[in-house]
């Protein structure tokens, strides 16, 4: 058996299996056949060798694949504080390198009305905000695909329609 129950009640590898298993994958490693993995462990058949190999490689896989997940989690993370600074922050029309201010009218001494352009409020500037949305929508969606939360769509190819199902986290209830 590969399994011990653990601590918690739960069942999980053995120690001593995962050494053995680790070890097979390295003898792989160096261009051994599965029989001669299994001659120089002591494993029953080759294809315990086989079995052993797919298991180291399945966890040597899937832990280096869970801690980067998180990793690029946190730097998306790190790229949304950024963006919503962005979004949140006071932004102004600049042009030739002074602050763009609406005109203040005002009556000149002739008596006739005028706009001052330098007196009023500062132009308020849309476009930094909207990249910054446009910013936070794409972390988003890289955020939704890295996690699996989208729901599929179908494609249209060479006529027929292919349809890719992940209902990973998805509440099908709802969905009839």
């Amino acid at each position: 058996m590969s399994e011990v129950r653990g601590g918690d009640g739960c069942y999980a590898r053995d120690p001593d299996v995962a050494a053995r298993d680790a070890q097979a994958c390295r003898l792989r490693a160096q261009n051994l056949t599965y029989q001669q993995i299994a001659d120089q462990l002591g494993l029953a058949s080759k294809s315990s060798a086989y079995e052993a190999v797919q298991r180291a490689l399945k966890e040597t896989v899937a832990e280096p694949a869970e801690e980067l997940r998180q990793l690029e989690l946190m730097q998306l993370d790190e790229l949304a504080r950024a963006a919503r600074a962005v979004l949140e922050a006071r932004h102004y029309v600049v042009s030739h390198g002074k602050i763009v201010r609406l005109g203040q009218p005002f009556i000149n001494d002739d008596g006739a009305a005028e706009v001052d352009d330098g007196r009023g409020e500062p132009l308020a500037d849309d476009a930094p905000v909207l990249t910054a949305i446009d910013r936070l929508l794409r972390i988003q969606e890289r955020r939704a695909k890295l996690l699996g939360l989208d729901i599929p769509v179908k494609q249209l190819i060479g006529g027929d329609i292919a349809i890719s199902y992940n209902f990973e986290g998805v509440d099908l209830e709802g969905l009839t």
